[in-house]
């Protein structure tokens, strides 16, 4: 009779309604963010500031590109740890999951008396 592996809830992704929830939290942002960009740009064209057409140019492209950058996040499932940019990989212990055993058996190892 062949085992199953046990599964290690570390390895577990987030639940379906977190992920959501961060993904909503995100889209919160971001078009926040927008709004701000909508709110500085009004305020600096009423105020004739230096180099007006620069702030202006960089609020429009606030305004227009932060929208789809958010549907394209809230949208978006959660990256595979595997493809992170800072991916942490798992501390070679020399025992991978399959080995581990799926009951305690009451022994303890310490690694100072082997």
């Amino acid at each position: 009779m062949a085992r199953n592996a046990p599964i290690l809830i570390t390895d577990a992704e987030p639940s379906l309604d977190k992920q959501r929830h961060s993904r909503e939290i995100r889209y919160l942002l971001m078009m926040s963010l927008r709004a701000v960009c909508l709110i500085v740009g009004s305020v600096l064209a009423v105020m004739q500031v230096p180099l007006l057409w620069l702030w202006l140019l960089l609020c429009g492209l606030g305004m227009v590109l932060l929208p789809w950058m958010a549907v394209l996040v809230a949208n978006d499932r959660p990256v595979k740890p595997e493809h992170r940019w800072r991916h942490k990989p798992r501390a070679a212990t020399g025992t991978s999951p399959r080995e581990l055993p799926t009951k305690p058996t009451g022994k303890t190892i310490d690694a100072d008396h082997e």
